[in-house]
């Protein structure tokens, strides 16, 4: 994670749990609003802030109305949310964060899906073989994208792949179709 470094503030699992941020020189700063868009704009490689590592299920978020947006549970109704486990996995598949610098609109209708944006930073799924660590930027290459709708909101989801991967080389998002 270069550049950048954690620091975990109470215990995993709980209300008050939260992972805050810190640059090269140890002062504290937002993921959403600090780490670049881009690790090479020449290249269209993005950071990815990773807020789930693959096979956990802590539903982890930045937190958009926090100060310094740190990265916390998710929480509905009042309880932690955890991902269901899929047999034979457990948790997530993939390793599942976002992108700095971004924000799904909850004022813009998308004319792909008719519905507007879910007042998030855009999701990310990458697919590489590393199992990357809660708070870790990483710098990927998006191979696609997929929008959902969560409860009447555009949810997109950016596929992408660790550049470090040993098989990023071997997959792009802009191949022809059969």
């Amino acid at each position: 994670m270069a550049g950048y470094s954690v620091e975990e503030r109470a215990a995993p699992n709980s209300l008050e749990y939260r992972l805050f941020f810190k640059d090269a020189a140890g002062r504290y700063i937002s993921p959403f609003h600090d780490i670049p868009l881009y690790a090479d704009a020449g290249k269209n490689v993005f950071n990815m802030v990773v807020e789930v590592p693959r096979w956990t299920n802590a539903k982890m978020e930045i937190a958009t109305k926090d100060p310094l947006n740190p990265i916390k549970q998710d929480v509905k109704k009042g309880k932690l949310r955890y991902v269901a486990n899929v047999f034979p996995h457990k948790g997530y598949i993939w390793n599942y964060g976002a992108i700095p610098q971004t924000w799904e609109d909850p004022g813009h209708k998308d004319e792909n899906t008719g519905c507007c944006g879910d007042n998030d930073p855009i999701d990310v799924c990458e697919i590489g073989s590393k199992v990357c660590s809660r708070g870790e930027v990483i710098k990927v290459k998006v191979l696609g994208t997929l929008a959902l709708i969560d409860e009447g909101e555009t949810d997109w989801k950016i596929i992408a792949i660790n550049v470090e991967d040993p098989e990023a080389e071997n997959y792009n998002g802009r191949e022809k179709c059969i």
